[in-house]
């Protein structure tokens, strides 16, 4: 069944209803959880919206709700990983909107497996999605603010890296690079007006848990100080906070929405390896 925007969004958001108006933002990943989430409410901020990924069908399902919503975007399948198609992407974006103001780099993608079992192609597979695709989707939007001498904003999304994600040591290499690589680039582009910032969600209950064992998503509830997981819109209004004007002076950090995990909780998204005991 398709989600509401009640699904999406339960709550009232604290931000003004015009405050993105006259934008343009892209959100990569924004057929599902926290991508759709993220462009969900950024349309209904006053801002047009473009989403891309691979599998047309979600991306139709984003743009549905943001019309509903009378908000207007645009669905582009795209594959991140391939550059050629990062390229047509925002020749794309450029005809339909003149450009883009924000770019949100949110799509990724990782399995639960111990890190001795990974194969070639796996941890390739991931590494190039995670981070490959999201460093060619900022140069290429880097790119054409500076050509152009407009400003520009990026927030990626990243993952829990600080004290690490047990099972998927492949995204945890792939995102801690994006968080370096924002904070590299947040001096590189800064005078050219080009902010780049993270924000680094905890567990955030969303389908893509269904890919873990029950046992590992109670676990990954219990690891968050706060007793819970993470709800989407919360990363959402994250993502406006460091997009809108309110994150104007707000450049190379990385947003932790975590609920505390990193300063206290263990997640083994793998179940723990043998030789490791509860608490060991």
């Amino acid at each position: 069944m398709a989600p509401t925007r009640d699904d999406v969004l339960p709550r009232p958001t604290v931000f003004r209803a015009d405050l993105l108006r006259g934008q343009t933002a892209l959100v990569s990943g924004g057929g599902t959880g926290i991508g759709q989430g993220i462009a969900l409410l950024l349309g209904e901020l006053g801002a047009r919206v473009a989403v891309c990924g691979r599998r047309p069908e979600p991306l139709q399902e984003t743009c549905a709700l943001l019309e509903s919503a009378g908000a207007e975007c645009s669905a582009i399948p795209a594959n991140i990983r391939q550059p050629e198609q990062v390229d047509a992407l925002f020749e794309r974006l450029d005809e339909d909107f003149g450009g883009i103001d924000l770019l949100v780099n949110n799509a990724g993608g990782q399995f639960p497996q111990h890190a001795l079992d990974f194969s070639d192609k796996g941890w390739r597979a991931v590494v190039d999605t995670n981070l490959n695709g999201a460093w060619t989707m900022m140069q290429r939007a880097a790119r054409r603010w500076r050509d152009r001498d407009r400003p520009g904003s990026i927030v990626n999304i990243v993952a829990p890296f600080v004290r690490g994600m047990y099972g998927v040591a492949h995204t945890v290499a792939a995102r801690a690079g994006v968080a370096y690589l924002s904070r590299n680039l947040a001096v590189e582009w800064a005078p050219l007006r080009i902010r780049v910032n993270c924000v680094l969600p905890g567990g955030i209950d969303t389908r893509g848990l269904e890919a873990y064992a029950p046992e590992v998503r109670r676990q990954m509830a219990d690891a968050h100080p706060l007793g819970r997981l993470g709800r989407v819109q919360e990363i959402a209004e994250a993502v406006v906070y460091l997009a809108a004007a309110s994150g104007e002076f707000v450049t190379g950090e990385v947003l932790a929405v975590d609920g505390g995990q990193r300063i206290q909780g263990e997640l083994w998204l793998a179940g723990r390896p043998p030789g490791w005991e509860e608490g060991g």
